[in-house]
């Protein structure tokens, strides 16, 4: 795949572009968009947020992003506002890029940001444009949109939707949006995917694939491929757990089968599994949709699929009880990890957190380290101890434990590491260590569904569980269902 910029657009064709929403995704889009060479302005309601964009500054972490924001803004194609007004004015083409969280108390996705970005903007809508969702939502949502903004518009039935959706991998998001594998559009009208065209006029021009298709197909694609990725990922975590019952190895397992075509080797990676903003909410809104609708049945496996990524936690938070003796009260550990994957520091529903979190809850004393979502984590579980370095987590551990697979912990140099902790007993819930290496350096090495191999014997401190005395647990908040 290239890693050149695509060509710019035809001056007399590129429309005008808006962003609404720079979190993640709209923030990503609108910097990959202007560095393309199309004028963008991109909304949020946020005013520190925006202030930060027109700064320069990334208001989280993604590689490549803050270069490419830095040469976006410098180009002055690109600014950020909180005034829709504007929006409504300048833009050609609307890009809806807000978040759709799962609701409180429902597996049901929560389209209210969703809904306020077409309707404020509907308000505002005087001559022809097009609004494009590039939000995951649930089916249906494109075709309410568009009766709910024409009743709204003084355009009427003018004002059409489309939609576009992302498939943005976080830590490789601007290579994924500036040269996708494939684009998507959901058009009601030869126009609308006219005015589409010319928005991905350099990318098109590169020979991207592109879908054109109905509405309701493009909302389902997303849908449909984050619940396949998430099926395929609890499918080899679930043979994990049967390797772990009978003694086989889950690494050559997958080897194995993803050199068969018909499988492939992607994403059959045995581990903690699967987190962050997207796949576990998507494949809970989708379920919850398809219920609706009436054919629940026919997505009643990502129920189960659910079931076993959660489940993963629970097996790895048991393994490292078991490996401690049995008993994790008082037991120092270095949880190497927060993020729910490398080169991020998104922590919403991370394994690697949730996992700290049981060990705390039990007794244990947990110092956790991530190169980037520390910050974050800190935010959301203020009580756990943070660490500023690889080996302030590591000094006295009885237990080391890789739960988010940065590089900077799979290149570490096991018999330094060793220096570090107490015991050299490692973990390792992603299976991304050199197990060869960490045993030949007098580690004690263990990993979810690998058969465990005893490590030579080497001298081990006593380890000291004093500073856990007198320290109140309670083991009965926060575990998950």
């Amino acid at each position: 795949m290239s890693t050149l910029p695509p060509a710019s657009p035809s001056p007399e064709r590129a429309p005008r572009l808006t962003v609404i929403g720079t979190g993640y995704l709209g923030a990503t889009h609108a910097v990959a968009m202007a560095y393309l060479g199309f004028e963008v302005l991109g909304v949020d309601i946020d005013q520190r947020k925006v202030d930060l964009l027109n700064e320069g500054t990334v208001p989280f972490f993604e590689p490549g992003l803050p270069e490419k924001l830095d040469e976006a803004l410098a180009s002055g194609r690109l600014r950020f506002t909180t005034d829709l007004d504007e929006a409504a004015e300048f833009g050609d083409v609307h890009f809806v890029c807000v978040g759709t969280p799962q609701q409180m108390g429902s597996e049901a996705a929560d389209l209210r940001f969703v809904d306020s970005a077409f309707t404020e903007l509907a308000r505002r809508i005087t001559r022809k444009v097009l609004l494009v969702g590039k939000s995951t939502v649930p089916i249906g949502t494109a075709e309410r949109l568009t009766t709910l903004v024409q009743e709204i518009s003084p355009l009427g039935a003018e004002l059409e939707v489309a939609w576009n959706p992302e498939f943005l991998r976080e830590g490789f998001a601007v290579q994924d949006t500036l040269h996708p594998d494939r684009l998507v559009f959901g058009v009601t009208s030869a126009w609308a995917e006219d005015r589409l065209r010319a928005a991905f006029e350099p990318i098109l021009a590169e020979g991207t694939p592109l879908i054109v298709t109905d509405l309701a197909t493009a909302e389902l694609v997303k849908s449909a491929a984050n619940s396949f990725l998430a099926t395929k990922i609890s499918y080899i975590n679930a043979m994990s757990e049967v390797c772990e019952a009978t003694g086989a190895d889950v690494i050559r397992l997958a080897e194995a089968l993803g050199l068969d075509e018909r499988i492939g080797s992607k994403f059959l990676k045995p581990g903690l599994g699967f987190g962050g903003g997207c796949l576990p909410k998507d494949i809970r809104s989708f379920k919850h949709r398809a219920e609706e609708l009436g054919i629940g049945e026919a997505v009643a496996f990502l129920g189960e699929v659910d079931a076993i990524n959660v489940r993963r936690r629970l097996r790895t938070v048991a393994l490292i009880r078991q490996v401690a003796g049995g008993d994790l009260m008082g037991v120092r550990v270095a949880a190497l990890g927060a993020a729910f994957k490398p080169d991020s520091d998104d922590v919403r529903d991370a394994p690697a957190l949730d996992v700290a979190r049981m060990l705390y809850l039990e007794g244990a004393i947990v110092s956790v380290y991530d190169p980037e979502a520390s910050v974050n984590a800190h935010r959301v579980y203020p009580d756990l101890e943070y660490a500023a370095s690889l080996d302030q987590a590591l000094a006295g551990a009885e237990v080391t434990v890789l739960l988010t697979e940065w590089q900077e912990f799979r290149t570490a140099d096991p018999a330094q590491m060793g220096e570090q902790v107490r015991t050299r007993t490692v973990v390792d819930t992603r299976n991304a260590l050199d197990a060869d290496r960490f045993r030949a350096a007098g580690w004690d090495y263990w990993a979810l569904g690998r058969p465990h191999t005893a490590p030579v014997p080497v001298p081990v401190v006593a380890s000291n569980r004093s500073q856990a005395a007198g320290r109140v647990v309670d083991k009965s908040a926060d575990l998950p269902c």
